[in-house]
């Protein structure tokens, strides 16, 4: 059982070297549009949950706030 693990770890590494190796460090261009993109995203389900707050407080009349 102690080899299954190791091998399981063994593989791993392996597996995250070699994707180590192919990537690159993004482009200015590239790291302002992931950072827009994650941006937007947040604020979108920032948004929902606030909406689905809003939703909640009106069905309970503020009960269970």
């Amino acid at each position: 059982m102690a080899e299954g693990y190791a091998e399981k770890i063994k593989n791993f590494l392996a597996e995250s070297r070699r994707v180590l190796l192919v990537t690159r460090k993004p482009s200015w261009k590239e790291y302002k549009m992931a950072a827009k993109i994650t941006g937007v995203g947040m604020i979108l389900i920032g948004t929902i949950g606030l909406i689905i707050t809003i939703i909640g407080y009106l069905i309970l009349g503020g009960q269970g706030l």
